[in-house]
């Protein structure tokens, strides 16, 4: 495909698609025809129930089983329900039900790219992390995760005798998987392997912490299964090392495969070249307009960041209620009463200068561009308190495919309430939203490059770093290591903040085209209501589900 088929913003597309389909089609869902539900939609549901209860492996000694022969022994099952979902006859059918097919197939697509090409049962220890103490800020875990792990930040301690139970079950899954982790790892992902061996050492030192807990640290029976947890994670860890001095090939999947699994999996209708070619423009976009702020700004006063405990808890506190009150008074989206507890959840907390890493630096300098990223906690509030009404997209989407979505409305709104507004009364503050978008756009870019296996996971760090401003992304190491190995066990992942954002302002041009060609006002609010009443989707479903235009998917294989 030409670059510039997909770079070109998608006004002409639809402009041509609503000179020739008929104004029923083009509106789908803002007349009544969202109302109807075809008499074979309810198949779909039942299809996706049933892919969600077989996408769950068997267990094996109590732990999710990945071992090749029951991957084999399920596929003919798998192709049964591919069949199935392809016999179903959507013609005909309103654009929110056909979106909700698309979501099922791509999940599907998922499955069957993680069983031939990804294989983080196989290739990546990371995929047996079991214990997570915090809840992700997107749907679900960021990368693979296995079906068993043992969610801390859903228990309340000290725990209620079910509680109890239900934790004692969680934990002692580690023990099989470990186990199992030991036969099943047999890739030659050297980068991935290597790094990976961190994820497990952590798990051991989250363990330690656990069992020192007042409410847990007498309870004999569950100290005895923590303490058989933490040796066999450190057995995992000898294990690994040991392994990892033959471990010499790479990590990346390759061009081809990324091109397939961004298009089919992620439904992102763009190429690794057309990702390289935006993350590029984006890169020196931000800069750019970085040096002229800068300029712009030469004669006021440079930011102060919080210097103590009382400084930053005062500064986060205003900057919630400036965030807040932005929102609902400037009339950028409908405010809800679960927004700010969301919010105030997540205000983060002082951290001496020495130790700052680069989110953190800019959050002690003014945390409104952060907090706009926060965006994703209103989302997660919205998902508990409003879950959506279609049963496919009330929970996370699997397989990371709400990433373009998510992480690019979280990134694009950065911007969109800076233009809106927001930082009137903070100039300075500007520069900070050019940085992060930036720091993205170089991340991004380094993991472009790891996937396509031109660069190792370290070079990648290396633009990532170097090509952040300021040199912020060098204060702290772990943040590095962090993301460049996330996204290179989750391809799309490191591209999706700024192509998502891409995706995003190309849906809002296309939607405010839209109302201007239909006589009528583009109102801001409108359009971030409908986003969030859409879901958590991929941002080219969003664009489909608003204008009732599927022109951008043609480069998908469906």
């Amino acid at each position: 495909m030409k670059i510039t088929t997909v770079i070109l913003p998608l006004f002409l597309t639809l402009f041509m698609s609503c000179q020739t389909d008929n104004k029923e089609k083009t509106t789908a869902t803002h007349n009544k025809t969202e109302n109807f539900t075809s008499k074979e939609y309810p198949a779909l549901v039942a299809l996706f129930k049933e892919w969600r209860t077989f996408e769950k492996p068997p267990l094996l000694d109590g732990a999710p089983d990945y071992t090749n022969e029951t991957f084999e022994k399920r596929w003919s099952k798998f192709k049964e329900l591919q069949l199935g979902l392809q016999s179903i006859d959507t013609t005909n059918w309103p654009v929110e039900n056909q979106v909700d097919w698309m979501i099922v197939w791509a999940e599907m697509n998922g499955y069957d790219f993680n069983h031939r090409i990804l294989k983080p049962w196989a290739r990546d220890p990371a995929f047996y992390k079991s214990v997570w103490a915090y809840r992700s800020d997107v749907p679900a875990h960021e990368g693979p995760t296995h079906h068993g792990t043992t969610e801390l930040w859903t228990y309340t301690f000290p725990l209620s005798t079910e509680e109890r139970t239900r934790f004692l079950t969680d934990l002692k899954v580690i023990v099989p998987l470990n186990n199992q982790a030991k036969k099943n790892l047999t890739g030659n992902a050297r980068d991935l392997w290597i790094t990976g061996i961190r994820d497990i050492q952590y798990q051991s030192v989250e363990l330690n912490d656990l069992k020192k807990q007042a409410s847990i640290k007498d309870d004999v029976a569950l100290v005895s299964v923590i303490d058989e947890a933490i040796a066999s994670t450190n057995d995992l860890v000898s294990w690994l090392q040991a392994q990892s001095k033959s471990k010499t090939g790479s990590s990346g999947i390759g061009k081809d495969n990324y091109n397939w699994y961004l298009q089919n999996v992620h439904l992102v209708p763009l190429s690794w070249d057309d990702e390289v070619m935006i993350l590029k423009r984006e890169l020196a976009r931000a800069w750019t307009s970085l040096k002229l702020e800068e300029h712009r700004n030469r004669n006021l006063p440079e930011l102060v960041d919080a210097g103590s405990l009382e400084a930053y808890s005062k500064m986060a506190d205003e900057a919630a209620k400036s965030l807040i009150t932005f929102l609902d008074q400037e009339e950028i989206v409908t405010v809800k009463p679960y927004f700010d507890p969301a919010l105030r959840e997540h205000l983060g907390e002082f951290i001496p200068k020495e130790e700052r890493n680069f989110f953190t630096i800019g959050e002690h300098y003014d945390p409104r561009p952060l907090y706009s990223h926060f965006y994703h906690w209103f989302e997660l509030a919205r998902m508990d308190n409003e879950p959506h009404k279609s049963e496919i997209r009330k929970g996370p989407l699997l397989y990371n495919i709400f990433d373009s979505r998510n992480e690019g409305t979280a990134t694009a709104v950065e911007e969109m309430f800076m233009q809106a507004g927001l930082y009137d009364d903070s100039p300075r503050t500007k520069e900070i939203v050019y940085i992060m978008i930036a720091q993205r756009a170089a991340r991004g870019l380094g993991s472009l490059y790891a996937h396509a296996n031109e660069m190792t996971m370290e070079e990648a760090g290396a633009i990532h770093s170097e090509y952040t401003p300021r040199g912020w992304m060098k204060t702290e190491k772990e943040l590095l290591v962090f993301e460049q190995h996330l996204y290179l066990r989750q391809p799309g992942y490191g591209t999706s903040y700024i192509t998502g954002k891409y995706l995003l302002e190309n849906t809002l041009a296309d939607y405010a085209r839209l109302q201007e060609l239909q006589g009528k006002s583009f109102v801001l609010k409108d359009f971030f209501d409908t986003l969030n009443g859409i879901g958590n989707i991929p941002i080219s479903l969003v664009n489909w589900q608003i204008t009732g235009s599927n022109n951008h998917l043609k480069i998908i294989n469906n």
